[in-house]
């Protein structure tokens, strides 16, 4: 099983995913754990820079291009091999992508979640998006002690957080796959999504994967 984690910045993420994977490791199951981007392709690589720095490329397609070429390699280089020997989980993945192509090339973030989604090997079986308030998270990162990356100030975040919510939308009508929505404010939020996610990571875990 792959299970992506997606949302913003500051909604909770890492925490949540430190959670996930210290009670996996309490129980023996080997939970792998990877992040948004292979960095195998130099010229691919280039262009996500750029467009994690906020700028977009020099067309909507060529930045298709580059981002669809590093979901190819991840799948076959990282994913492949890391499923192979069980479950994993993601630190952001296809959806984040296809919202950062949104917000920088001005064209709806279904036509996106699209063109990624056809990368078969790289779709997560499950996606938990969290939906934690932007003010929330911008308190959040504001007590971080680095500076503010693109994308993290508040009105950015309040666009991103809504191109969530419709490439959210959008990956379930594409692929059929669900999207688990809720946000992590709380700590009782927290146990919630940390149960209902290892719930279904038991499930799927082989017994290979148990220590």
């Amino acid at each position: 099983m792959l299970l992506a984690l997606e949302g913003i910045a500051g909604a909770g993420k890492s925490t949540l995913r430190d959670r996930i994977l210290a009670t996996a490791a309490c129980e023996d199951i080997r939970l792998g754990h990877i992040g948004q981007f292979s960095w195998l392709s130099l010229e691919a690589t280039r262009s996500i820079i750029g467009l994690r720095a906020g700028r977009p490329a020099s067309s909507g397609v060529r930045a298709v291009a580059a981002v669809r070429r590093d979901l190819e390699l991840h799948a076959r280089h990282n994913l492949a091999p890391a499923l192979s020997l069980g479950p994993v989980v993601a630190d952001r993945l296809t959806l984040s992508t296809a919202c950062l192509l949104a917000l920088l090339h001005d064209r709806p973030v279904a036509h996106y979640v699209q063109q990624l989604a056809e990368v078969t090997a790289a779709r997560a079986d499950l996606i938990v998006l969290l939906t934690t308030e932007p003010e929330l998270c911008h308190v959040r990162l504001y007590k971080r002690p680095t500076t503010l990356r693109f994308g993290e100030d508040r009105p950015t975040a309040a666009r991103y957080a809504d191109l969530y919510e419709q490439g959210a939308n959008a990956w379930t009508e594409a692929t059929g796959l669900p999207v688990l929505r809720h946000p992590c404010a709380t700590e009782p939020d927290l146990d919630l999504l940390a149960a209902a996610c290892l719930d279904r990571l038991r499930e799927t875990a082989p017994d290979a994967a148990r220590t």
